[in-house]
């Protein structure tokens, strides 16, 4: 096996290449050991369009470059893109190694990204995880199970091998799905006609078993592709009926917000934005070719998506109902994932991928309540 090492993600980190449009570029982090905040429900939240201002909190600082966040409990772990997690307890934090097969890549926007813990996790101690790789063949992304023993994970099984992959458009975002099955969002690796290419797993949302075989009901006979026509998704998620939603970063604008039906065409690159094409599916919310949010990491509470915007630097809340969409925080920099448990919303900042402006102590893991009627 090839251990990730220290070494590994201080030069992954201080890596700096020219990215393209509203995707991301790797930069220095802050090498120190994440921290409980010394002052909590600290004063950032903005009021925008309207929007009450909120307390924040925050949670952790020093995270290097996270990605992903998982939650367990009041157990958080923090997939880092140099690879590493980083647990967080009562208090208590801890950045765990991480021990892969391949060699993780230091490409601009690959490395350690999607991470999902198993529904057994609490017996099993597995979780699941999409990363970048480099061997003698290229450049690819991989779906694996990670096993967690002696405060290290290491790579256990291998579900899915070959994914597209590049220095830009890796997707990488993994969740379970009501339906227990794995979901991953795939970018098109800069080659757009990928995405249209119904044997290429880029471009795609993908849906897999568990144990990383095809199901069964998959719209698309022996094959993991459950849509296609994607650019470069990197949010997922479900609303309480079930309905399946993504985010996706457009060209240089026209980011889309999609829901998800099984089989469909979502476009790209022959349809994007507002544009509409018979037996394509446009977005359900889009800026056009007006601002850039850049969107990453997706949730959804109470009739409405919760979006992790980059380049937008702030939280979006998009109304399933009214169509109407808002700022809830900004002034934060950029935001790489969220997470919603009743109605507490949880994000992280990602400042320190060398497109942002870190401020003293970051990345940070933030808490805010979406309502004040609870202050759980």
């Amino acid at each position: 096996m090839l251990r990730v090492k220290q070494v590994l993600s201080m030069l992954f980190v201080l890596l700096l290449i020219s990215g393209c449009s509203t995707d991301e570029q790797q930069g220095p982090a802050n090498d120190q050991q994440p921290t409980i905040a010394e002052q909590e429900n600290s004063p950032n939240g903005q009021e925008t369009d309207g929007q009450e201002e909120k307390s924040v909190e925050v949670i952790a600082e020093n995270l290097m470059v996270p990605w992903s966040i998982a939650k367990l409990g009041n157990t958080f772990y923090i997939a880092e893109r140099p690879g590493n997690i980083v647990k967080i307890e009562n208090g208590e934090f801890e950045r765990q190694g991480v021990e892969l097969e391949k060699e993780l890549s230091t490409a601009s926007e690959a490395g350690l990204l999607g991470f999902v813990l198993a529904p057994d996790f609490p017996e099993s101690n597995v979780a699941y995880s999409y990363y970048s790789y480099e061997d003698s063949f290229g450049q690819f992304n991989r779906v694996v199970t990670l096993y967690l023993e002696d405060g290290v994970w290491r790579e256990g099984n291998l579900l899915l091998d070959k994914i597209p992959s590049a220095p830009w458009h890796d997707g990488g975002r993994l969740k379970i799905g009501p339906d227990g099955k794995l979901y991953a969002t795939t970018g098109d690796a800069s080659n757009s006609a990928i995405a249209q290419d119904p044997n290429s797993l880029g471009g795609k949302i993908l849906r897999m078993n568990l144990d990383g075989s095809i199901p069964s009901d998959n719209p698309f006979p022996n094959s993991y592709v459950f849509s296609y026509g994607h650019r470069n998704p990197q949010g997922i998620a479900w609303s309480t009926d079930d309905t399946l939603y993504t985010s996706e970063h457009g060209n240089n604008a026209n980011d889309e917000v999609n829901e998800i039906e099984a089989g469909l065409n979502y476009g790209w690159p022959i349809i994007e934005g507002k544009e509409v094409q018979e037996g394509m599916v446009s977005p359900l919310f889009t800026p056009g070719d007006g601002a850039t949010w850049a969107p990453s990491g997706m949730d959804y509470f109470d009739g409405k998506l919760y979006v992790a915007a980059l380049r937008g630097s702030a939280v979006l809340e998009f109304d399933l109902e009214t169509g109407d969409q808002r700022e809830v925080i900004s002034g934060l920099g950029r935001v790489r994932d969220v997470r919603i448990e009743d109605n507490v919303l949880y994000f992280i900042s990602n400042n320190t991928d060398g497109r942002g402006v870190p401020q003293e102590n970051e990345d940070k893991l933030y808490k805010v309540l979406l309502s004040e009627d609870d202050d759980s």
